[in-house]
């Protein structure tokens, strides 16, 4: 299948970006004890940047929603991997490649939140809060994205476009 990609954000401004986030997060939890949270699979490659710009070593743990299938808008929200890490007490970051509805964000959050870690923030490399569907805080946001449909650095249509270093619109 052959898509149009039109460049939305550059691989360089995520960099510079992400460098920001990284001085940004560290100065917040100096000292503190703490669980980096990845939302599988599309948070991968944003989460392996933001940790090395950290400078701090957090502990990284991972779970899986999953909304979209193959399509281009939201569906049923399924929970396919859960934490092995005891979060009670401790500080989490959940780190996001995109927020959008909100949805997903809101059923984290709120099971989450159910652990009783001392704190729970929410990064994301992109922010739709236009399309919010749930109330949902997200404390560190890289970018305000686009009403358009975003692939390439871990966001995908289809399980495709991931590896791409930028962020792209996939024009259909």
């Amino acid at each position: 299948m052959s898509e149009t990609l039109r460049e939305v954000i550059s691989e360089a401004a995520i960099a510079a970006r992400v460098a920001e986030l990284g001085r940004e997060i560290s100065a917040q939890y100096a000292g503190l004890d703490v669980v980096m949270v990845g939302v599988l699979k599309g948070a991968l490659p944003f989460m392996a940047d933001l940790l090395r710009a950290l400078d701090f070593c957090p502990d990284l743990d991972f779970v899986r929603v999953a909304s979209y299938g193959d399509g281009v808008a939201p569906g049923e929200l399924r929970f396919l991997m859960d934490l092995e890490t005891d979060i009670a007490g401790r500080h989490v970051l959940l780190v996001e490649d995109i927020v959008d509805t909100g949805r997903s964000l809101a059923y984290l959050s709120n099971m989450l939140e159910k652990r009783q870690p001392a704190s729970l923030k929410v990064c994301t490399l992109l922010d739709k809060p236009y399309r919010r569907e749930a109330a949902v805080t997200v404390d560190f946001v890289g970018f305000a994205a686009p009403p358009v449909f975003l692939v390439g650095y871990g966001m995908d249509i289809g399980e495709r476009l991931r590896r791409l270093r930028g962020v792209y619109e996939l024009i259909r």
